[in-house]
């Protein structure tokens, strides 16, 4: 009898260790989960509002006080007010931070637009012309017209340029094309040079070949990977490390930090960065669609679903079709009033790496391959090597492609460490 008391007894006590154990494991499972939520989603009781650094003017204001300053700017350059987060920012105002510096008695010179323009309706390639800014009567110096690097005479009135543009994360976006040169330009004419630093929407992966040297562009100026990872503060860091200034001159360079910002959040741009990349999708695929421009296959220029669609009048017929129209950020689009037949992406999942399969199948079902991609060479500007042209002819995989990507992407990956400002 005893016996049989002590054996339940001590049955009961295992089964409780058992149940706590198990309890246990729960609840650093339950744990583990609660806190890769917390690194995904956003959350209003867990994460705080990101600030942007043009938002910061407590951080900048000091260092432009009796200086002459010039701007880099362009739409996105604007302060936020009454901020609030969610999986989707939402802002319900903001200034320009031209406007707001001018309203502070800051002696702005010259505002420099990149490509698309300060008000960022220009094309794709299409030169902006200098000008005069009719809201506040400051010089519009473009930086993607007779110059796309800042002259001497252009900074000679200047001791501070700020550099607040939004980046989208992609080797061939040339907002860090002529970040390059405004650094480069800064360096040598002894001007300090503030980056007021944004998220990169495109911050959570890194993918592509490495550029090769041989095919330096304005569409790709460094040896980075198509997706490089980094803001543009990360990015201006890169440069000057690295020496990739001309002659290895440095930049006095101030680098304004997000605040509350890790590269695993996602951030939907309130404005949208170009003409071409309207929204969120079209942002996150843009790094993968962007190669179409090296072809004969349309990425949505001159339709309502830019860099969401694909298609061209030489692919088979398929349940998706479009015809390219002249409108604002693309006046003649590649085949324009032609139908173009292809594929609906607007809806498919957030891409977390370089989606080679749309190039892959448009090249494989075009009707003239000869065709496929432009001869003048821009493709391979794009990809940074000649490589990724050849393997796609020869019929390689995807995988088969990516596999040559490793050893370049690791060494980026430890390159690039000594410069990162974010998580």
């Amino acid at each position: 009898m005893r016996f049989n008391i002590f054996k339940n007894t001590a049955l009961l006590f295992v089964l409780i260790l058992i149940s706590c154990a198990s309890k246990t494991k729960n609840n650093i499972n339950e744990t583990n989960t609660v806190l890769a939520k917390t690194e995904t989603t956003l959350d209003n009781s867990t994460i705080k509002p990101i600030i942007v650094g043009a938002n910061q003017t407590e951080a900048y204001l000091p260092l432009l006080k009796g200086k002459r300053v010039g701007i880099v700017a362009n739409q996105t350059s604007v302060i936020f007010k009454n901020t609030s987060f969610s999986k989707t920012p939402t802002y319900d105002s903001n200034t320009h931070i031209v406007d707001t510096l001018l309203d502070l008695q800051v002696a702005v010179k010259k505002v420099f637009a990149p490509e698309h323009g300060f008000r960022g309706t220009a094309d794709a390639g299409e030169l902006v012309k200098d000008g005069i800014d009719t809201k506040t009567n400051l010089p519009i110096i473009s930086l993607y017209g007779n110059n796309k690097k800042p002259t001497v005479a252009q900074l000679q009135d200047v001791d501070v340029v700020i550099f607040d543009i939004q980046d989208v994360g992609a080797r061939f976006y040339t907002y860090i094309s002529s970040l390059h040169y405004v650094m480069e330009a800064c360096a040598e004419q002894n001007k300090t040079l503030i980056v007021l630093d944004r998220p990169n929407p495109n911050g959570h992966y890194i993918d592509g070949p490495i550029l090769e040297k041989e095919h330096s562009s304005f569409v790709g100026m460094h040896p980075v990977p198509v997706v490089h990872g980094l803001t543009i503060g990360e990015y201006a860091q890169m440069i000057n490390g690295e020496n990739w200034l001309n002659n290895s001159v440095k930049c006095n360079l101030k680098v304004i930090t997000i605040k509350n910002y890790n590269r695993q959040m996602a951030y939907d741009l309130p404005i949208k960065p170009s003409p071409n990349l309207p929204n969120a999708q079209a942002i996150n695929l843009y790094p993968s669609l962007c190669f179409f421009e090296g072809t004969n296959v349309s990425a949505g220029r001159g339709t309502d679903l830019q860099f969401q669609i694909y298609g061209s009048p030489f692919l088979p017929n398929t349940d998706y079709a479009f015809t390219p129209k002249s409108n604002e950020g693309a006046k003649y689009p590649k085949h324009e009033n032609k139908v173009c037949h292809g594929y609906d992406l607007s809806n498919i999942k957030q891409q977390s790496g370089l989606n080679l399969s749309y190039l892959i199948n448009a090249y494989n079902t075009t009707s003239i391959k000869s065709d496929f991609f432009i001869t003048n060479g821009f493709f391979t500007k794009l990809a940074g090597t000649k490589k990724l042209q050849q393997q796609i002819e020869a019929g390689w995989s995807e995988d088969k492609i990516k596999a040559t990507w490793t050893s370049g992407l690791n060494d980026f990956m430890v390159k690039r460490k000594p410069y990162l400002l974010y998580q």
